[in-house]
């Protein structure tokens, strides 16, 4: 993998695990507003998903492949 193409998966990668952390939080805010919108904590989870999916391939990318 060259240099340029292993900095940008990381710089990806960093924006993917804050954009997470922030869905943790509204998630955790909406839990405890008694008024919340049920929709939208469905939607925010189902984004958190997909975004844990997403931060698990550009991982596994970043492993170097060892040899068998």
């Amino acid at each position: 993998m060259l240099f340029d193409d292993e900095t940008n998966l990381r710089e990806r990668l960093e924006e993917y695990r804050l954009e997470h952390r922030a869905l943790d939080a509204a998630i955790e805010r909406l839990a405890i507003d008694p008024a919340m919108d049920q929709l939208q904590v469905r939607r925010l989870k189902k984004r958190k998903l997909a975004l844990k999916d997403i931060i698990a391939k550009l991982e596994s990318k970043l492993i170097p492949d060892q040899p068998a």
